[in-house]
């Protein structure tokens, strides 16, 4: 089938902001340039690729189809340019990482600082996601690398996968559960406590289930949230006991508002690390901030 790109261009701008009228405007091309280059589209496509009413567009079926694959072409040719651009100078480039909060905060925030001392005319263009969206990320060519929690089963077609960090999970309490404190605690002992953890879909919580289920206990949270910190200071008034990282509780925590449980049963230790895509070439400076992190 032989379509211009420039056709696959504009559909590309039309889906991405849902608008003509915007599409027109990023491609500096009439509103009525944009609605033929649609309906040539979907001519030659023999299918339609929009709804179109007076107030919005939305995607077809197919039409979304389409901007998925059309949406990754567009993000490796954007890949290619810049690695072109950044091929014989690092004084100017940009860097695009997916990490969630929690490992940008306790993790990721010295290598970024290191690497823009560095290389300070390198934009590093951070998008804050859980680890599992940040993987589809990465699968869509959205960012260059992406530093996550890397799950027990990480088998990625065309992803690979660099551990460079363990992690160690406990679980933390206030003072409301002060007879729990300085004696060994059984998992199954938890089920009658209010257990406070991340929310579902996060690689953390997966990890939680799939502790508690090789343990057969059952445990119903009664509170799940989407940040490690608002956990923590949940704990802290004693709404429960939380599950998180150690590397999130130090020492400034650690003091007569809360305690780590000691848990009878060995919790096992996790990988952090970053996965970068087998088929996308890094641009160089991703490549050094990828080199400043296999250091560690």
């Amino acid at each position: 089938m032989d379509i211009n790109f420039e056709l696959y261009k504009v559909f590309y701008y039309v889906s991405k902001f849902l608008s003509f009228s915007e599409a027109s405007e990023e491609l500096f091309i009439t509103q009525s340039a944009v609605s033929q280059s649609i309906k040539l589209l979907e001519e030659k496509l023999k299918c339609q690729l929009f709804f179109r009413n007076t107030k919005k567009v939305k995607l077809t079926k197919e039409g979304e189809i389409m901007y998925r694959h059309i949406e990754q072409a567009f993000n490796y040719i954007k890949s290619g340019e810049r690695a072109l651009e950044e091929m014989n100078s690092l004084g100017q480039g940009e860097i695009r990482v997916g990490v969630s909060d929690t490992i940008c905060k306790y993790y990721l925030m010295p290598y970024i600082k290191s690497f823009n001392h560095t290389y300070p005319g390198i934009k590093i263009h951070l998008t804050n996601r859980t680890s599992p969206v940040c993987i589809e990320l990465l699968r869509k060519g959205s960012v260059d690398l992406s530093v996550i929690n890397i799950p027990e089963k990480c088998d990625y077609k065309n992803i690979t996968a660099k551990n460079t960090k363990t992690i160690k999970d406990v679980f933390i309490a206030g003072n409301n559960f002060n007879e729990l404190k300085d004696r060994k605690i059984s998992l199954k002992e938890l089920e009658n406590y209010p257990l406070i953890v991340l929310e579902r879909n996060t690689t953390t919580r997966e990890f939680f289930d799939n502790l508690m289920a090789k343990h057969n206990i059952s445990i119903k949270p009664e509170i799940e949230l989407g940040s490690v910190d608002i956990l923590i200071e949940m704990a802290k008034i004693g709404l429960g006991i939380a599950f998180v990282p150690d590397d999130c509780v130090n020492r400034e925590l650690l003091g007569d508002d809360i305690f780590v449980l000691d848990i009878k049963e060995r919790i096992p230790e996790r990988n952090l690390g970053f996965l970068i895509h087998s088929n996308i070439p890094l641009p160089r400076a991703a490549s050094k901030f990828v080199e400043l992190l296999e250091e560690s």
